[in-house]
């Protein structure tokens, strides 16, 4: 059973389609990465999930539950960590998971949660109005794991974090996926969804123009590697010739370096064996592949290639 279904998923504002016919799988007990530019639709898209906002047509489902009609037994198993929540100044940050427990009927130990998310006994003894915006993402954060819950909604989770609250809550993400539990990871810092993430999908004018592994995505634009050669001189003509090999995608050339995208791994070496038979001499060479950041810019028109 899919922890999240959507078919069709449509929610629309007077004349402005926000969501447009969005069909979406998310497998239990994977990490799932939810992008999309500004107004994509992915804010929308996760409060019909949650039932703040009606769809205009089509359905969701979570474990097999309607998101409409099924709203309490979703709740049950559900932890959120909003983008734009709020905190009560008033309560202690140990007061705060306390209250989440008490509304999950959880018998965690409220110290053992704000352990996890990386603050202190002293963090949990002080109020909330007096954190920091990253101090009160690791509260929300332990707020949205009370109770274990069998999916997780991350909103922006690593916003006000620094690079060690980042690496510290990927870590928290894969031990809870381990646990066969999933995460539905709603963000707009690609390197984080990168190093996270089982699967994704890229949501744009309000419909999925994607929907795999960052690997799978490679291999639907025909990216597979980039080889950089760094030198000496470019020679006369050789980006054509390059092109003209079986495996090879694009070539791009700058005085120095000759850029090659391979959609077959193999032509590298007739790649370099071209580049010095035309007489370079080769200083350097590096391979790498596509980042999620380049799929994207690709998938959302917002870039003219993806260059690997």
């Amino acid at each position: 059973m899919a922890a999240i279904q959507a078919s069709g998923l449509t929610k629309r504002f007077g004349n402005l389609y926000a969501v447009d016919g969005v069909d979406l799988i998310v497998e239990e007990g994977e990490v799932f990465g939810f992008l999309g530019p500004n107004g994509a639709g992915k804010s929308t898209t996760i409060n019909i999930l949650l039932d703040f906002v009606r769809p205009t047509s089509g359905s969701v489902s979570v474990f097999g539950l309607d998101a409409q009609s099924e709203t309490t037994a979703i709740r049950e198993r559900l932890g959120v960590l909003p983008e734009g929540y709020d905190l009560y100044e008033r309560l202690t940050g140990r007061e705060h998971v306390e209250l989440a427990l008490d509304l999950k009927d959880a018998d965690e130990d409220p110290d053992a949660l704000v352990d996890r998310v990386g603050l202190t006994p002293s963090d949990a003894r002080r109020k909330a109005g007096e954190y920091s915006h990253g101090m009160g993402q690791r509260l929300a954060l332990a707020m949205a794991l009370a109770g274990d819950p069998d999916l997780l909604i991350l909103a922006e989770p690593t916003s006000g974090l620094d690079p060690n609250g980042a690496r510290e809550l990927r870590e928290i993400v894969r031990e809870h996926a381990q646990q066969s539990k999933t995460v539905f990871f709603s963000s707009h810092i690609l390197e984080q969804v990168e190093a996270v993430c089982d699967r994704v999908a890229i949501l744009y004018q309000g419909r999925v123009v994607a929907q795999d592994t960052i690997d799978g995505l490679r291999k639907e634009l025909g990216s597979g590697e980039r080889i950089t050669l760094t030198v000496n001189r470019v020679p006369e003509g050789i980006a054509e010739k390059l092109g003209t090999l079986q495996g090879v995608a694009s070539v791009g050339t700058e005085p120095g370096f000759v850029y090659v995208s391979c959609t077959d791994p193999t032509v590298k070496i007739d790649v370099i064996d071209d580049v010095r038979n035309a007489g370079a001499k080769i200083v350097d060479i590096n391979t790498s592949k596509a980042s999620l950041e380049e799929l994207f810019a690709a998938y959302t028109g917002q870039g003219e290639e993806v260059v690997v």
